[in-house]
């Protein structure tokens, strides 16, 4: 490696794309810290300074890869907006990015630590935040009660998403049921939760 050092928030970038493509070209099971070194063009211990291992370093760069894909809609009304949040969730856990979370999840049955990361993760995760966006625009367009805005109420059309994944192996998530979810579910539950 020539010229200037990398450090701080440049080498975490570095390390964390590397991982990120290291996933998306070999799977979280091909990831290797060498890999990942190599192709972030430093060395392993800077890794392992950072995240103490595979597990960790892999959740972290899915995360990153996440958070840098979303947006929060705005179509004018919720049900808008919550069919086209869980459509691009959808669309996302369908495409090779969502392939390597599925892998994740799959991993985390054979690796306890892994598991217990994802659950961490998924507690102050992005798209909770992208819900709650959601939901405190319907209240300020009148269109959901304030007690609404609660984590468990946001967190649910994903939760319920992730289900269909996970019970039913489906490789996209029809349409139709992301209508349920949103029009049979979360409307009745927000429009439910006035005082």
């Amino acid at each position: 490696m020539s010229g200037t050092r990398r450090r701080g928030a440049a080498l975490e970038e570095a390390i964390l794309q590397a991982a990120a493509d290291e996933m998306r070209e070999s799977g979280y099971a091909g990831m290797t810290m060498d890999a990942v070194a190599r192709r972030a063009a430093t060395n392993k211990n800077a890794i392992y300074r950072r995240w103490p291992n595979r597990a960790a370093l892999g959740v972290a760069a899915y995360r990153r890869l996440a958070r840098a894909q979303l947006t929060v809609p705005d179509t004018g009304t919720l049900r808008g907006d919550a069919l086209e949040l869980l459509r691009r969730a959808n669309a996302t856990w369908s495409s090779p990015q969502g392939a390597v979370l599925r892998e994740l999840l799959t991993a985390a049955g054979d690796d306890p630590q892994l598991l217990g990361l994802l659950r961490e993760q998924s507690g102050d995760s992005t798209m909770d935040n992208a819900w709650l966006a959601l939901l405190g625009r319907a209240v300020a367009r009148g269109e959901a009660p304030p007690e609404a805005v609660h984590p468990r109420v946001a967190s649910l059309p994903m939760t319920m998403l992730r289900g269909e994944y996970a019970v039913r192996g489906l490789p996209d998530v029809p349409d139709t049921v992301l209508t349920e979810i949103v029009d049979e579910v979360f409307l009745p539950l927000v429009r439910g939760r006035a005082g």
